[in-house]
Protein backbone atom coordinates (compact mmCIF):
# COMPACT_ATOMS: atom_id res chain seq x y z
CA UNK A 1 0.00 0.00 0.00
CA UNK A 2 2.85 2.62 0.96
CA UNK A 3 5.99 3.15 -0.79
CA UNK A 4 9.28 2.92 1.02
CA UNK A 5 12.42 3.66 -0.99
CA UNK A 6 15.15 1.19 0.29
CA UNK A 7 17.60 2.42 2.60
CA UNK A 8 20.62 0.87 1.68
CA UNK A 9 19.89 2.41 -2.33
CA UNK A 10 19.92 5.58 -0.82
CA UNK A 11 22.49 5.68 1.40
CA UNK A 12 24.73 4.06 -1.36
CA UNK A 13 24.28 7.21 -3.19
CA UNK A 14 25.11 9.37 -0.59
CA UNK A 15 27.94 7.13 1.40
CA UNK A 16 29.24 4.38 -1.00
CA UNK A 17 29.30 1.21 0.46
CA UNK A 18 28.64 2.78 4.02
CA UNK A 19 25.60 1.31 6.16
CA UNK A 20 22.15 2.35 5.79
CA UNK A 21 21.39 4.58 8.89
CA UNK A 22 17.89 5.53 7.71
CA UNK A 23 14.80 4.61 5.71
CA UNK A 24 13.36 6.70 3.64
CA UNK A 25 9.56 6.95 3.07
CA UNK A 26 7.15 8.51 0.76
CA UNK A 27 3.28 8.08 0.19
CA UNK A 28 2.18 6.53 -2.86
CA UNK A 29 1.59 10.46 -4.65
CA UNK A 30 5.47 10.82 -3.92
CA UNK A 31 3.85 14.30 -2.17
CA UNK A 32 4.53 13.17 1.79
CA UNK A 33 7.68 11.61 2.91
CA UNK A 34 10.61 11.24 5.82
CA UNK A 35 12.78 8.90 7.20
CA UNK A 36 13.15 7.08 9.90
CA UNK A 37 16.05 5.29 11.70
CA UNK A 38 17.05 2.23 9.74
CA UNK A 39 17.17 0.20 12.74
CA UNK A 40 13.28 1.27 13.45
CA UNK A 41 10.90 -1.69 12.05
CA UNK A 42 8.02 -1.22 9.91
CA UNK A 43 4.82 -2.23 10.91
CA UNK A 44 2.73 -5.04 9.23
CA UNK A 45 0.82 -3.34 6.31
CA UNK A 46 -2.01 -6.02 6.93
CA UNK A 47 -1.94 -5.63 10.27
CA UNK A 48 -1.69 -2.07 10.13
CA UNK A 49 -4.83 -1.84 7.71
CA UNK A 50 -7.21 -4.29 9.70
CA UNK A 51 -6.56 -1.88 12.94
CA UNK A 52 -7.79 0.85 10.27
CA UNK A 53 -10.39 -0.28 8.04
CA UNK A 54 -11.90 -3.46 9.86
CA UNK A 55 -12.71 -5.86 7.72
CA UNK A 56 -9.72 -5.04 4.36
CA UNK A 57 -12.20 -7.24 2.10
CA UNK A 58 -15.65 -4.90 2.47
CA UNK A 59 -16.68 -2.42 0.06
CA UNK A 60 -16.35 0.21 2.50
CA UNK A 61 -12.69 -0.59 3.23
CA UNK A 62 -12.35 -0.94 -0.40
CA UNK A 63 -13.63 2.90 -0.84
CA UNK A 64 -11.80 3.38 2.40
CA UNK A 65 -9.04 2.49 1.48
CA UNK A 66 -8.99 5.07 -1.60
CA UNK A 67 -8.61 8.16 -0.11
CA UNK A 68 -6.46 7.21 3.15
CA UNK A 69 -2.67 6.03 2.90
CA UNK A 70 -0.76 4.88 6.07
CA UNK A 71 2.43 3.53 7.46
CA UNK A 72 4.01 3.10 10.90
CA UNK A 73 7.47 2.41 12.16
CA UNK A 74 8.79 0.67 15.98
CA UNK A 75 11.69 1.20 17.31
CA UNK A 76 11.42 -1.97 19.87
CA UNK A 77 13.15 -5.46 18.44
CA UNK A 78 9.50 -6.66 18.31
CA UNK A 79 6.89 -3.94 16.44
CA UNK A 80 3.29 -3.81 17.57
CA UNK A 81 0.85 -1.41 16.90
CA UNK A 82 0.04 -1.41 21.04
CA UNK A 83 3.25 1.10 20.68
CA UNK A 84 0.86 3.18 19.08
CA UNK A 85 -0.50 4.58 22.53
CA UNK A 86 1.56 2.90 25.22
CA UNK A 87 5.40 1.13 25.77
CA UNK A 88 7.35 0.22 28.40
CA UNK A 89 7.98 2.58 31.50
CA UNK A 90 10.78 5.13 31.94
CA UNK A 91 13.41 6.07 29.72
CA UNK A 92 13.85 2.10 28.47
CA UNK A 93 10.51 2.73 26.30
CA UNK A 94 11.27 3.40 22.66
CA UNK A 95 9.28 5.35 20.12
CA UNK A 96 6.70 4.45 17.63
CA UNK A 97 6.04 6.87 14.42
CA UNK A 98 1.98 6.40 12.51
CA UNK A 99 1.71 8.44 9.28
CA UNK A 100 -1.02 9.11 7.37
CA UNK A 101 -2.38 10.59 4.59
CA UNK A 102 -6.06 11.11 3.74
CA UNK A 103 -7.91 12.68 1.22
CA UNK A 104 -10.43 14.91 2.19
CA UNK A 105 -14.32 14.87 1.17
CA UNK A 106 -15.94 18.20 -0.44
CA UNK A 107 -17.38 18.96 2.57
CA UNK A 108 -14.24 18.43 4.82
CA UNK A 109 -12.54 20.64 2.63
CA UNK A 110 -14.49 23.31 3.04
CA UNK A 111 -14.22 23.50 6.85
CA UNK A 112 -10.66 22.23 7.55
CA UNK A 113 -8.38 24.79 9.34
CA UNK A 114 -5.49 25.24 11.50
CA UNK A 115 -7.56 23.76 14.43
CA UNK A 116 -8.78 21.05 12.12
CA UNK A 117 -5.51 20.29 11.62
CA UNK A 118 -4.48 20.17 15.71
CA UNK A 119 -7.81 17.55 15.99
CA UNK A 120 -7.01 15.26 12.81
CA UNK A 121 -6.46 11.35 14.38
CA UNK A 122 -5.22 9.57 15.62
CA UNK A 123 -4.47 11.09 19.89
CA UNK A 124 -6.77 14.99 18.88
CA UNK A 125 -5.02 17.80 20.26
CA UNK A 126 -8.00 19.87 22.00
CA UNK A 127 -8.78 23.13 21.41
CA UNK A 128 -11.67 23.58 23.71
CA UNK A 129 -12.51 22.77 27.23
CA UNK A 130 -15.54 20.64 25.25
CA UNK A 131 -13.00 18.71 22.88
CA UNK A 132 -10.83 17.73 25.64
CA UNK A 133 -13.79 16.71 28.14
CA UNK A 134 -14.72 14.87 24.65
CA UNK A 135 -11.39 13.05 24.16
CA UNK A 136 -11.07 12.30 27.68
CA UNK A 137 -14.88 10.55 27.56
CA UNK A 138 -12.54 8.12 25.10
CA UNK A 139 -10.00 7.27 27.81
CA UNK A 140 -7.59 9.71 28.08
CA UNK A 141 -6.60 12.46 30.53
CA UNK A 142 -4.47 14.72 31.45
CA UNK A 143 -3.94 16.67 28.58
CA UNK A 144 -0.71 18.71 28.88
CA UNK A 145 0.19 21.26 26.12
CA UNK A 146 4.09 21.44 25.99
CA UNK A 147 4.24 23.01 22.41
CA UNK A 148 2.17 24.46 19.73
CA UNK A 149 3.43 26.43 16.39
CA UNK A 150 2.27 27.57 13.27
CA UNK A 151 4.76 26.18 10.89
CA UNK A 152 5.81 28.79 8.32
CA UNK A 153 3.48 28.61 4.64
CA UNK A 154 5.67 26.64 1.94
CA UNK A 155 4.81 26.42 -1.72
CA UNK A 156 1.13 27.35 -0.28
CA UNK A 157 1.61 24.23 2.18
CA UNK A 158 -0.14 24.69 5.89
CA UNK A 159 0.83 23.55 8.78
CA UNK A 160 1.18 22.75 12.78
CA UNK A 161 3.40 21.20 14.96
CA UNK A 162 2.01 20.22 18.62
CA UNK A 163 3.84 18.40 21.02
CA UNK A 164 1.84 17.12 24.26
CA UNK A 165 1.15 14.50 27.22
CA UNK A 166 -1.67 12.44 27.62
CA UNK A 167 -2.08 10.07 30.35
CA UNK A 168 -3.85 6.27 28.38
CA UNK A 169 -6.14 4.75 30.73
CA UNK A 170 -4.68 3.83 34.03
CA UNK A 171 -1.12 3.52 32.03
CA UNK A 172 1.81 5.93 32.60
CA UNK A 173 1.90 9.10 30.86
CA UNK A 174 2.50 9.97 26.83
CA UNK A 175 4.24 12.44 25.23
CA UNK A 176 2.97 12.79 21.35
CA UNK A 177 4.69 14.69 18.81
CA UNK A 178 2.24 15.31 16.14
CA UNK A 179 2.75 17.58 12.64
CA UNK A 180 0.07 17.93 10.40
CA UNK A 181 0.13 19.78 6.81
CA UNK A 182 -3.04 20.34 4.60
CA UNK A 183 -2.11 20.38 0.72
CA UNK A 184 -1.58 23.50 -1.44
CA UNK A 185 -4.66 22.91 -2.94
CA UNK A 186 -7.01 22.01 0.25
CA UNK A 187 -7.36 18.92 -1.03
CA UNK A 188 -4.78 16.55 1.30
CA UNK A 189 -4.28 16.74 4.99
CA UNK A 190 -1.32 14.27 6.20
CA UNK A 191 0.31 13.55 9.52
CA UNK A 192 2.78 12.26 11.49
CA UNK A 193 2.86 11.24 14.91
CA UNK A 194 5.47 9.86 17.50
CA UNK A 195 4.96 8.42 20.78
CA UNK A 196 7.14 8.10 23.62
CA UNK A 197 7.01 8.21 27.40
CA UNK A 198 8.46 11.56 28.67
CA UNK A 199 11.80 10.05 29.97
CA UNK A 200 12.11 8.39 26.49
CA UNK A 201 11.48 12.06 24.90
CA UNK A 202 13.92 13.34 26.69
CA UNK A 203 16.62 11.04 26.11
CA UNK A 204 15.65 10.39 22.43
CA UNK A 205 15.06 14.39 21.67
CA UNK A 206 17.60 14.55 19.12
CA UNK A 207 16.43 11.64 17.08
CA UNK A 208 12.88 12.10 17.23
CA UNK A 209 13.89 15.77 16.04
CA UNK A 210 15.82 14.15 13.00
CA UNK A 211 12.08 11.65 12.17
CA UNK A 212 10.17 15.20 12.42
CA UNK A 213 11.87 17.51 10.83
CA UNK A 214 12.10 15.52 7.57
CA UNK A 215 8.62 15.00 7.25
CA UNK A 216 7.66 17.08 4.56
CA UNK A 217 4.73 17.72 1.91
CA UNK A 218 5.36 19.05 -1.49
CA UNK A 219 3.34 20.53 -3.66
CA UNK A 220 2.80 18.52 -6.67
CA UNK A 221 2.23 20.73 -9.96
CA UNK A 222 0.71 17.27 -11.52
CA UNK A 223 -0.18 14.66 -9.11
Amino acid sequence: MGTVVGAAVAASLLSGCAGAEYTYVRDDSGGTYFKVPASWRQIDQKTLDKEVFGDTESASAQLAKQALWTAAFDAYDEPSLMHLVQGSAGAEDKPFVFAKVQKLSEDDQNAVSLDALRLSQPIPVPVTKEQQQAIEASGFSGFELLADEVLPVTDGVRGVHSVYNYRVGSGPVQTFDKTAYLSADGTTVSTLLIRCSPACYRKRATEIATVVKSFKVKHLINP
